[in-house]
């Protein structure tokens, strides 16, 4: 990243000392803007937005389809899931029951089968937009499409292109989506990167932070896991399929407050909605440490940006998983090992 702002900084010297060499003091109202888009867009378009990683060799991250966001189940019923170890990143949100739901994120690679795909909830509004994304889904209750629809949110539910039923499982845990299929039907005209998602930094930027080579982030009913390997973080109760886990490098960890979404589930659970905006705690798990901060986001479409006591906090670039752990300690809660 270090190099990516020292070519931005190059680009837009260089283009200053091309409109000085013209003699015309005064510049119209779109050379700055336009020449700081350019900049911009030629330094971003070498890093993946969902990582941070480079893009290798000459190709682009601007692509032709948007990001795909997969909602897939995430309790033992799911069990192999498919498609996470192709994900750049994947948030976990709180559902009904107290078990979780995930948010997987693919744009760098788009892989073929992926699954169980389960349905969209209100939560998603504030995971999903700042991507611009289409969700693939296996539909939602009335009033959440409704949100999402308003919230200007594309999805792609059951019946569209790429999803099947897997007749070995049992419903409502297999149906699947073929996603090089159902990418296509969201191809664009012209290739286009999506904004970072998160505030992508090096390693060496993070503050030393505690030792942490183990967490555990409950939801009430769930709890998910997390070792330190000396390499990455192993989720050790995943329902991954066997080397199709998520390769996660950094556990970003946010408390987000819980309300009421309205409605209830077929059992009569009370359908929770996690409030991914405003401020709460953060905790950033990367190397086996912990640094401590805050996350900030404005509105459900802004990004996520993160601090610490003394300024800036950035994730290191690489694949991350966000928990959207709820403040409230009756249903929430996040205990550290060393």
């Amino acid at each position: 990243m270090r190099r990516a702002r020292l070519l931005a900084s190059t680009l837009v010297a260089a283009s200053l000392v091309l409109s000085a060499c013209g003699g015309d003091e005064k510049k119209s109202d779109d050379d700055g803007p336009e020449a700081q888009e350019i900049a911009g867009g030629s330094v971003l378009d070498s890093t993946w937005p969902l990582t941070g990683l480079p893009v290798e060799g000459d190709d682009s991250a601007a692509q032709e389809h948007p990001v795909i966001v997969a909602k897939i189940d995430n309790t033992a019923s799911s069990s192999p899931q498919q498609g996470l170890g192709s994900a750049d990143l994947v948030v976990e949100e709180l559902v009904e029951g107290g078990v979780t739901r995930l948010a997987v994120m693919f744009f760098s690679k788009i892989p073929g089968e992926v699954g169980p795909v389960r349905s969209m909830r209100a939560s998603d509004i504030g995971i999903v937009k700042p991507t611009g994304a289409t969700v693939v889904t296996s539909g939602a209750a009335g009033v959440t499409i409704d949100r999402i629809n308003k919230a200007g949110i594309k999805f792609i539910q059951e019946g569209g292109p790429g999803f099947s039923r897997n007749t070995s499982r049992s419903a409502p845990y297999n149906l699947f989506a073929d996603l090089k299929k159902t990418v296509k039907s969201t191809e664009r005209d012209e290739a286009s990167r999506p904004d970072d998602y998160l505030p992508w930094g090096e390693a060496a930027d993070l503050p030393q932070g505690q030792p942490a080579k183990t967490l555990a982030a409950s939801f009430g009913s769930h709890t998910t896991n997390w070792t330190f390997d000396g390499k990455k973080y192993v989720n050790e109760n995943t329902f991954a399929a066997e080397g199709d886990e998520f390769p996660a490098d950094t556990v970003l960890v946010l408390r987000v407050k819980v309300g009421d979404a309205g409605y209830t589930d077929p059992a009569g659970n009370p359908v929770p909605e996690s409030k991914f905006e405003g401020r709460g705690q953060a905790m950033l798990f990367h190397d086996g440490r912990l640094v401590r901060g805050t996350w900030t986001k404005k509105d459900l479409g802004d990004s996520v940006t993160l601090a610490t006591k003394a300024g800036e906090l950035t994730v290191p670039a690489g694949r991350t998983w966000v928990e959207l752990v709820p403040v409230d300690a009756a249903n929430g809660s996040v205990t550290v090992g060393k």
